[in-house]
């Protein structure tokens, strides 16, 4: 009944609108503050003659009130406008941000709450006469409201352009420039949406290496959706699968609207009736089944990787060395298997919180920071180097030691050191985590521990696998010696990872901690062969002084393209053309599969970059994923909205020659033949 009541009011309000648009000619000063204040701003007061010029709705909001978004949702409209302008000038559609959203008595709101800007273009006159005076003046009619009234107002905005040379004040660019980034950028490809059961399902084309926060799709139009339904986002490799409830009568045909990707961003779309997998209620809980069962066999796959079989191969022996009794065998592989379920669902747990609090991370986050990879190494490298029979000291100790606490440490052990790791089947598994219902997802972490701990699982309660291990002998010393192998392989990929974030600089320090480590470790086993007391007092300084080296590791700073090519800019780009270079220049994002597959299939092959090198074609890359406002202008100027775009730039030619958006090896390596 309040649904019907809300629309009700409104609907008699924006009835009686032209009442207070009559007010407009009334004096101003017998008016009420509006409650959305609103200025209209040109970027230039000079356009030129055959130019545009961009004009902004500054709006600002009191507190307690908010504006519409170009479609209102279920209760709401956006800004219409009545422009008087002088002969010959034109004036484009208005331009929205991305919209917040509010629900009010079960009614979703498309809205603005904080200050906002909308923006639209003028077009000069090819034959305006420099110095000539163009007055613009333009009615704004719109609806606000608070959470309990509505009312419509109107503005009356003008401003003053003089025919000029279209210069721009640096204040003014970057005020525009903010209120540019704040627009959706056209996504570029086609999205597909089926409605089917009452549900309606988005799929949109995004790599799945883009990132994205809180994602939400805002129906440009009534009939496409249930607004005020909750949404569910899933990933199905470069696709990005949206589910909400439909319109109680959908309509039919393309549709359009705006994936909101983040906090303030999003993604301008069109979509057109196809076929769409859903995954909600029962679907949803097979999806996560699946992702359940793809993470246990990932888990015990991962168990011959070079960071984990090692451990696992020794807290198996230690059962065959201490002739454990079968209840025994059974409390330690349960023990062992706690440790690792516990540590892949901490994990788990922590980077789902990380997440919901707006980070972008995966699987395996902590060792995006170089100093953890440090710690992993020095701890590795122990490992490895007590197996190859450096020194004596156990490292851990617990980790060929029987009990439960041993067993339970050795299985923690085995969990975290086995993050670097990655096999088959996990990184879809752990993806769909990621998009599941929280419950769901940490039962796919744990899914993953179980698997990493089933095979001592099985040794532990099944009598005759645990029958079928070697007695202990002399055998054992060298299988030590082997099992030390995988582990130096993992620590050299290890140094590598950290060479890669942390540069020469952070390997050499990760490397020297190693060194300092050992040497400790190494003097602690000498006198606890001779029979010292106190014989771990030399690791202690030495763990220190190593643990201090890795604490002072940090991030390399961030370099160019490499391979790719040298970052994009208007004055890189006149440089090189200055020294008679040739230049391909192509403008790219994160969230565009075009793109990613123009540079797979053709850019990043080998044979275009060895055509580049002798044919001596510079290459810049305009990377477009933040919506840099600066690449956008400059993509504008090319009659383009968004990416893909390349361009080929001939030595001495007047302008570029625009490529086309789907690239062939042959066509690149032609370039400047």
């Amino acid at each position: 009944m309040r649904h019907w009541l809300y629309m009700m009011m409104t609907l008699v309000l924006l009835f009686v609108a032209n009442g207070a648009g009559a007010q407009s000619n009334a004096d101003p000063a017998s008016l009420p503050a509006p409650h959305v204040r609103m200025t209209l701003i040109p970027e230039t007061a000079a356009p030129a003659p055959g130019g545009r010029v961009t004009l902004a709705f500054s709006a600002v909001p009191q507190p307690g009130w908010h504006a519409y978004w170009s479609h209102g949702g279920d209760a709401g409209l956006g800004t219409s406008l009545d422009w008087t302008l002088p002969p010959g000038v034109t004036a484009g559609p208005l331009r929205y941000p991305v919209p917040g959203r509010l629900l009010i008595s079960g009614l979703m709101n498309y809205v603005y709450e904080a200050p906002f800007a909308l923006l639209a273009d003028v077009s000069i006159p090819r034959d305006a006469v420099p110095g000539t005076r163009l007055p613009v003046k333009v009615k704004a009619d719109y609806l606000v409201c608070t959470d309990r009234i509505c009312v419509p107002e109107s503005q009356m905005l003008s401003t003053a352009l003089i025919v000029g040379d279209g210069a721009i004040e640096a204040g003014s660019l970057a005020r525009f420039d903010a209120w540019r980034a704040a627009l959706p950028r056209p996504l570029g490809s086609q999205a597909t949406y089926q409605v089917a059961d009452g549900r309606f399902r988005l799929a949109v084309p995004l790599p799945a290496a883009a990132e994205i926060g809180d994602v939400y799709f805002y129906p440009a139009a009534p009939g496409i959706l249930a607004h005020a339904a909750p949404q569910t986002v899933r990933r199905d490799g470069d696709v990005l699968i949206v589910e909400t409830g439909a319109a109680a009568v959908p309509v039919r045909g393309a549709i359009a609207g705006v994936l909101a990707t983040d906090k303030g961003r999003g993604l301008a779309l069109t979509a057109i009736p196809g076929a769409v997998a859903g995954a909600t209620g029962d679907g949803a809980w097979r999806t996560a089944l699946l992702a359940l069962m793809g993470a246990v066999l990932g888990g015990v796959i991962l168990n011959v990787m070079p960071c984990v079989f090692p451990i696992l191969s020794l807290k198996a022996l230690s059962l065959a060395r201490g002739g454990a009794t079968p209840a025994a065998a059974r409390s330690e592989a349960l023990a062992y298997s706690a440790g690792v379920v516990l540590v892949c669902v901490g994990l788990g747990a922590a980077l789902l919180a990380l997440r919901a609090g707006g980070a972008t991370m995966g699987w395996a986050f902590q060792l995006q920071d170089p100093r953890v990879i440090g710690v992993l190494l020095l701890l590795v490298a122990g490992i490895a180097f007590n197996l190859a029979g450096l020194f004596e000291l156990p490292t851990p100790a617990f980790a060929g030691r029987s009990g439960h606490a041993g067993a339970f440490a050795t299985g923690a052990l085995a969990a975290f050191v086995a993050t670097p790791c990655t096999g088959p089947f996990m990184g879809a598994a752990l993806g769909a985590a990621l998009v599941l219902p929280t419950g769901a997802a940490l039962l796919v972490f744990a899914g993953l521990g179980l698997g990493i701990a089933l095979p001592f699982l099985l040794i532990g309660f099944v009598p005759p696998l645990r029958a079928r291990l070697p007695r202990p002998g002399p055998w054992m010393a060298t299988m030590r010696r082997v099992l030390s192998v995988p582990m130096f392989v993992t620590a050299l990929a290890l140094a590598w990872v950290l060479g890669r974030q942390a540069g020469v600089s952070g390997m050499t320090l990760g490397l020297a901690s190693v060194l300092v480590a050992s040497f400790g470790l190494w003097w602690t086993g000498r006198r606890q062969a001779g029979g010292a007391e106190r014989a771990w007092l030399p690791a202690l300084p030495a763990l220190a002084a190593a643990v201090a080296l890795v604490a002072v590791v940090q991030p390399a700073a961030a370099g160019g393209q490499g391979d790719r090519g040298d970052a994009f800019s208007e004055a890189k780009l006149a440089g090189l053309r200055a020294q008679g270079r040739p230049v391909f220049a192509y403008f790219t994002a994160d969230w565009c599969v075009t793109c990613k597959v123009n540079e797979a299939a053709a850019i990043e092959r080998q044979s275009v970059r060895d055509a580049f090198r002798r044919n001596k074609v510079a290459v810049l890359v305009g990377d477009w994923t933040d919506g840099d406002p600066v690449l956008g202008r400059f993509i504008e100027r090319h009659n383009r909205a968004g990416v893909p775009l390349y361009l080929y730039y001939a030595p001495g030619a007047a302008g570029p020659r625009v490529l086309p958006q789907v690239l062939t090896p042959a066509m690149l390596e032609a370039l400047n033949r």
